[in-house]
C-alpha cells in the first residue's frame, strides 16, 4: 500500500498508508532508523457500543491543507454517524508529530466516542528488548530502547490526560497484541512491559447532536525520557493548536518565498510544482542527505528500501532546489557529497542519512576479474549540479574548499576511468542498476561533469587542467558520436559493452534514460539524432492504454503487471519526454505539448498530490515506493524550464531581453505597448 501524505522535519519523518495508519517513523535522520518499519500504528473509533479500526470501510481522502505540510484528512463512516476531521504536523522546529481530530456527531443525541491509538513501535528496526511503560508524571505512555524514546499523549476537552490506556506484549506467545484490548471500548491499564511491545492510548469526548468536539494526539521523540517529557510539557504549556498554526504558517510562508510565473501554466501544474517542492522537503535529512523514498512496503520486493542517498539521485534533486530558489538545502547536499568522495575520485552505489557506505548488489569481483562497482554518472553528476548551482548563486566562498578535494580529484578520476579504445568513459553500472557497460546516459553525465571541471578550473585560473578536462568532453562526445550513434538505425543505442572475449557489443534497446544524451550539454535537443531517437522511443515507450505515460525501457519486468505493454509509465520517465519537447520548442504550440505532459502527471498523482515511481499501466493506481523523490524533482525541474523557454520566446524587440514578468507584474503584452526598452528592462525578468 503506497505511502501518503507524509509529514517531517528533518529529523522526523512520519508515513501514512491509504487507510491513515503510520507506518514509518524515521528519527533522528530522515530514511534511517525506521522505528515502526512497515508495521501498523492504527486508530480506532467506538461509539454506541460499536468498535472499528480506521479502515476500508471507512470512506477516506487524505490530502494536504494547500501550501504547507499540514494534512487534512476526512474520515467517515455511514453506520457510525461520524466524520472525523485530521490535521497532521511534524513540528518544524521541535520533534513533535501532533494530530488534531475534529469529530463531528451527524446523528441527533448527544453521545460518547472514543478514540484510540495504537503503537506498533519496533525501535532501532527491531523489536528485541524494547519497553512500554505508563509514565504518571506525564500521563502518557512511553516505548524506549537504549537512546531512542517515543513518548504517546493527547488532551480531551475537560481532561487533564488520557481515557485509558494499556501496553503488553505483541508476535510471542500467541499474543496477536495490545491493539485487541481496544476492540471492546476499554483499556486494560496495564503499565509496563518489555521485550516485543505495543501499547493502546484512548481519549473520550462527548458530542451533543449534530456538533462537533475536538481532541489532540501527539508523539514527541526524543533520546532521553526527560527530553520527550520536555516535549509533552511544550504541548502543554503552548497548546498543540499553537504549535500546529506556527508549523503552517512556516511552511506556507517557506514554499511562497520565491514567486515564479506559475499563473501562465495550468492550476494544476502550479499547485504540483509547489507540492513537489514540500513533498522533496520531508525527504530531506538535516546533515544534507536526499533519500530517494521512504516507504518500507519495498521491503517485501527485494528485503532492501530506497531509504538511502543515491549521488545521482540527489543531484537531480539539488539541482531542482537550486532552480526553485532553496541554495541552503542544495548547499547541505553538496558538502554531504563532498565528506563521500573516495581518495580516487568516485562514489559509491548508495549512502545511508548518517554518511556511511549503504548495502550494493554491484560486485568488486566478476567473471574472475576485479571491478569498480560504481556508477559513474553518480560522481559525474554531483560536479554538474554543483556547477549549475554556481552559475545560479555566485557563491564562491562556498565553492572554494570544494575545488580541490572535490571537484578536481573527481574530474581527474573521470579523465582515468575511460575505455582505451574507444575514449568513452569505462565500463560501470547504469542508472537502473540492472547493466554494466558504457550506457549512453552514463556517457552524457560525463561528458557534463568534466565540462562543469573544466569551468570550474577556468574560474579558479587554471587553464591548463581546464583545456585538459574539456579535451576529456570533447573526446567522449566525438567517440559517442562514432559508436553510440547507430546510424542503420537512424537512434542513439542504449549502450556499448564488451562481451567476454573483450570484444566490442552493441545493445539497441529502446531506453528512456537516452534523454542524457543532450540534458546535460553533450548535445543538442534540436540536433537531428536526438530528434531521431526521441520520435523512436516516443513510438515503442509510450503505454498504448488509455492510462499513457512513458516506459523505461522495453520488457521492463520490475513491478510488471502485463507483457501488453513495454512496462509500467514512470513520471521520470514521461517528464523526459516533456524536457525534451522543452529544449526543441519553437514556438508556444511546441511548449503546450509538454504542458499536456505535465498535466498528465497531475492527472496521475495521488489526491494529495503525491507522485509515486510508477502506475499501473490499466488503472492508473501507483505502483513501486510512493512518494518518488526523483518523481517531484523532475518536476520541478522541468517547471522551471518551461517557465524560461517561455520567457525566451518572449523577448524584447528592441534588445532581446526576456519579457517574462514575475507573478506581481500585469501581463508583458500590455506593458510592452507605449514603453521603451529601459523601461521594460525596469519590470522585466531579464535572462
Amino acid at each position: 500500500m503506497p505511502r501518503d501524505i507524509p509529514v517531517g522535519n528533518g529529523r522526523l519523518l512520519v508515513c501514512f498508508d491509504q487507510n491513515y495508519a503510520i507506518r514509518d517513523l524515521y528519527f533522528p535522520h530522515v530514511g534511517q532508523e525506521n522505528h515502526v518499519g512497515g508495521g501498523y500504528c492504527r486508530t480506532g473509533v467506538w461509539v454506541d457500543g460499536k468498535f472499528s479500526w480506521i479502515d476500508e470501510n471507512w470512506r477516506r481522502e487524505l490530502s494536504y491543507k494547500t501550501d504547507t505540510l499540514v494534512t487534512e484528512v476526512s474520515l467517515y463512516h455511514k453506520d457510525f454517524g461520524l466524520l472525523l476531521v485530521c490535521h497532521d504536523v511534524v513540528d518544524f522546529h521541535e520533534d513533535l508529530y501532533i494530530r488534531q481530530i475534529t469529530i463531528e456527531n451527524m446523528q441527533s443525541q448527544k453521545r460518547e466516542v472514543r478514540l484510540f491509538f495504537h503503537h506498533d513501535f519496533n525501535i532501532y528496526g527491531n523489536s528485541i528488548g524494547d519497553t512500554a511503560a505508563y509514565d504518571p508524571q506525564t500521563q502518557a505512555v512511553v516505548h524506549y530502547k537504549a537512546a531512542r524514546y517515543f513518548l504517546a499523549g493527547g488532551s480531551a476537552p475537560g481532561s487533564n490526560g488520557l481515557e485509558g490506556f494499556a501496553v503488553g506484549q505483541k508476535g510471542m506467545a500467541g499474543k496477536e497484541g495490545t491493539y485487541r484490548d481496544a476492540e471492546d471500548g476499554l483499556l486494560s491499564g496495564n503499565s509496563v512491559a518489555q521485550g516485543s511491545v505495543d501499547s493502546v492510548i484512548s481519549l473520550s469526548v462527548r458530542v451533543k447532536g449534530q456538533d462537533k468536539g475536538t481532541v489532540f494526539y501527539w508523539i514527541a521523540a526524543g533520546r532521553s525520557w526527560d527530553e520527550v517529557r520536555r516535549l509533552d510539557g511544550l504541548v502543554k504549556t503552548k497548546g498543540p493548536e499553537a504549535l500546529m498554526k506556527r508549523t503552517a504558517d512556516y511552511w506556507h510562508l517557506w514554499v511562497q518565498k520565491e514567486t515564479p510565473r506559475l499563473d501562465l501554466l495550468p492550476t494544476g501544474v502550479g499547485r504540483m510544482y509547489r507540492r513537489s517542492l514540500l513533498v522533496l522537503r520531508t525527504q530531506l535529512d538535516r546533515d544534507g542527505g536526499i533519500t530517494a523514498a521512504n516507504d518500507s512496503d519495498v521491503i517485501q520486493f527485494n528485503r532492501d528500501t530506497y531509504s538511502y542517498i543515491w549521488p545521482r539521485d540527489g543531484a537531480l534533486v539539488a539541482n531542482a532546489l537550486d532552480l526553485a530558489g532553496y541554495l541552503i538545502l542544495s548547499q547541505r547536499f553538496y558538502r554531504f557529497m563532498a565528506d563521500r568522495l573516495e581518495p580516487d575520485g568516485y562514489f559509491h552505489h548508495k549512502y545511508n542519512p548518517d554518511g556511511t557506505v549503504a548495502s550494493s548488489w554491484h560486485p568488486w569481483y566478476l567473471n574472475g576479474k576485479a571491478q569498480l562497482p560504481i556508477q559513474e554518472d553518480e560522481t559525474a553528476l554531483v560536479l554538474w549540479a554543483l556547477w549549475n548551482h554556481f552559475v545560479l548563486y555566485r557563491d564562491i566562498e562556498f565553492i572554494k574548499p570544494l575545488y580541490k578535494p572535490l571537484i578536481k580529484t573527481a574530474a581527474d578520476f573521470m579523465c582515468r576511468y575511460r575505455d582505451l579504445e574507444t575514449g568513452l568513459p569505462d565500463a560501470s553500472y547504469d542508472l537502473w542498476e540492472e547493466r554494466r557497460g558504457i550506457l549512453s546516459f552514463t556517457v552524457g553525465t560525463v561528458f557534463g561533469g568534466l565540462t562543469a571541471a573544466s569551468l570550474f578550473c577556468t574560474l579558479f585560473g587554471e587553464t591548463e587542467r581546464a583545456e585538459k578536462y574539456q579535451q576529456a568532453a570533447a573526446q567522449i562526445r566525438d567517440a559517442a558520436s562514432a559508436h553510440l550513434w547507430q546510424s542503420d538505425l537512424n537512434r542513439f543505442c542504449r549502450m556499448v559493452y564488451r562481451d567476454e572475449m573483450g570484444a566490442l557489443k552493441v545493445d539497441t534497446g529502446h531506453d528512456a534514460s537516452l534523454w542524457g544524451l543532450y540534458a546535460f550539454g553533450m548535445y543538442s535537443a534540436t540536433d537531428e539524432r536526438i530528434r531521431a531517437t526521441f520520435s523512436a522511443l516516443r513510438d515503442r515507450l509510450w503505454i498504448q492504454t488509455p492510462v499513457g505515460g512513458m516506459a523505461r525501457y522495453e520488457d521492463d519486468d520490475y513491478y510488471r503487471v502485463s507483457r501488453d505493454v513495454p512496462g509500467n509509465p514512470w513520471f521520470t520517465c514521461t517528464l523526459w519526454l516533456a524536457d525534451y519537447l522543452v529544449g526543441s520548442a519553437q514556438t508556444q504550440t511546441d511548449l503546450d505539448e509538454a504542458i499536456d505532459l505535465m498535466t498528465w502527471v497531475t492527472d496521475h498523482a495521488l489526491p494529495s498530490g503525491v507522485l509515486a515511481e510508477q502506475v499501473h499501466p490499466f488503472s492508473g493506481a501507483p505502483l513501486s515506493v510512493s512518494p518518488l523523490t526523483w518523481s517531484h524533482a523532475t518536476f520541478v525541474t522541468l517547471t522551471q524550464r518551461v517557465l524560461r523557454r517561455m520567457g525566451q520566446m518572449k523577448t524584447c524587440p528592441e534588445c532581446g531581453a526576456s519579457l517574462l514578468l514575475r507573478k506581481d507584474g500585469e501581463d508583458w503584452i500590455s506593458k510592452l505597448y507605449g514603453k521603451t526598452c529601459d523601461a521594460i528592462h525596469g519590470m522585466c525578468q531579464v535572462e
